[in-house]
């Protein structure tokens, strides 16, 4: 972590997270993909529960991010004991996060599909989808959180097995349910339960089977305020970050369901045919994040900057490739999930201004990274509000009451633009202030 070529360090951590991130993406598409052939409102509850994921997601990347950010700059320091007590102790309270979420979830069903913007007409496929994700909800806040802190350490390889794994199974699953055994969205909802629990199994195994330098144990738990205090504040703005996420996504819902399910859908879609191509460069992020924080650990500060503006320029360069691609091509790509005439000619429009301003977004997303992964609080809590949650809301607000749908379709792409200007701001004040070598 502190020896190796900055570059070849970077490839090395970053060809499993960009591999885990583009086959979770896969099946997220294949799920829609799939969903899209039982009609427009099944397609629209996969983007109503894709809301409530979301929130899953954010808990346990809450603890992962949190807990893996202290890891990675006390492996820096050799300090492994307090490493395997953080990691413990993260591990288990991101379990217990996801067993509140699932019996809430039970007990408040019916409110919660409404809440994340459903209609009439998506709610019953939303319900039955949703009852799946719950029963599995203790082991996906878990499996995020058992992946970050493999990230952390080093060791992205493992949690690419796990991930790779289980969207395999997820991608076989959605057709042996949905269509051998003729269960439809609940189907879809089975498969992505047992593929969690399949990645959880196999995650925490890397663990228990010692191929990690941090144990996790019951013995390693550590109840103490300070140390839980820790991971809540590193881990903050991963919350904020997902959390937002899901209120964008409830609130976009919710102002595309006066326009009808096929608006629903076409949103939905393309946030997720957006998020796909962002993810190569997230997953370059994300191997860039414990390059960061061991670096900035054990004080190798010239490593930290060579290392954020070499990430930087290879997402760049990954998005404008991808996203010039799919602006050329956006009718055929959304008729691939859902080819319904409504569908393509609501989401077009969205999807070509999301790629136009997609190069706007590696700068901001590496940037919150980068100060994430060295411990600065609050400055990372800032940047995670702005793309989904500061900038994204009261656009999403003004542009869809003065220009209606079209509002809808462009408050995205402004979103970027807007958190890239910020971002670049908080950057040159950071490595104004980051010490010398």
């Amino acid at each position: 972590m502190t020896e190796t070529p900055i570059l070849r360090l970077i490839i090395i951590l970053s060809v499993p997270t960009v591999i885990s991130m583009l086959v979770t993406n896969i099946y997220n598409l294949v799920d829609t993909a799939f969903v899209g052939r039982l009609g427009t409102s099944a397609s629209g509850a996969v983007g109503i529960v894709f809301g409530f994921m979301a929130v899953i997601q954010a808990c346990g990347f809450l603890f992962g991010q949190g807990s893996g950010s202290i890891i990675s700059r006390l492996l820096g320091s050799h300090d492994i004991k307090n490493a395997s007590h953080t990691a413990s102790t993260a591990f288990f309270l991101s379990l217990a996060s996801g067993l509140v979420i699932s019996v809430l979830g039970f007990i408040f069903i019916d409110d919660i599909v409404m809440i994340l913007g459903s209609t009439p007409t998506i709610a019953p496929y939303a319900k039955t989808y949703i009852r799946y994700i719950l029963l599995a909800a203790p082991f996906m806040t878990s499996s995020f959180t058992l992946n970050n802190i493999l990230r952390y350490e080093g060791r992205a390889l493992f949690g690419m097995i796990g991930l790779l794994t289980g969207g395999i199974l997820n991608i076989a699953g959605d057709a042996v349910f949905m269509f051998g055994f003729d269960m439809g969205i609940a189907g879809a909802g089975l498969s992505t339960a047992l593929s969690q629990t399949v990645s959880f199994s196999i995650l925490l195994s890397m663990f228990i089977c010692g191929r990690t330098q941090t144990k996790i144990t019951p013995a390693d738990i550590r109840l103490q305020a300070a140390l839980i205090g820790n991971i809540l504040a590193t881990g903050l703005p991963s919350l904020l970050r997902q959390g937002l996420g899901s209120l964008t996504t409830i609130l976009l819902n919710t102002r595309s369901g006066a326009y009808g399910d096929s608006a629903i859908a076409a949103m939905s879609i393309v946030n997720r045919i957006i998020f796909f191509v962002f993810s190569i460069a997230l997953g370059m992020g994300q191997g860039f994040q414990p390059v960061s924080g061991f670096n900035y650990g054990a004080g190798k500060y010239k490593r930290v900057r060579r290392a954020f503006w070499m990430t930087f320029i290879m997402g760049e360069i990954f998005i404008i490739l991808a996203s010039g691609i799919v602006c050329m091509f956006p009718d055929p790509i959304i008729a691939r999930f859902r080819d319904d005439p409504e569908v393509i000619a609501a989401g077009r429009r969205a999807l070509i201004l999301q790629c136009m301003a997609l190069p706007a977004l590696p700068l901001s997303m590496i940037t919150e990274m980068l100060f994430q992964s060295t411990g600065q609080r609050v400055g990372a809590a800032v940047l995670s509000s702005l793309r989904s949650g500061i900038f994204f809301i009261p656009t999403l607000l003004i542009l869809s009451h003065y220009r209606g749908f079209s509002g809808i379709q462009e408050t995205q792409a402004v979103a970027f633009v807007l958190s890239f200007i910020a971002s670049l701001f908080f950057l040159i004040w950071y490595m104004k202030r980051l010490p010398k070598e």
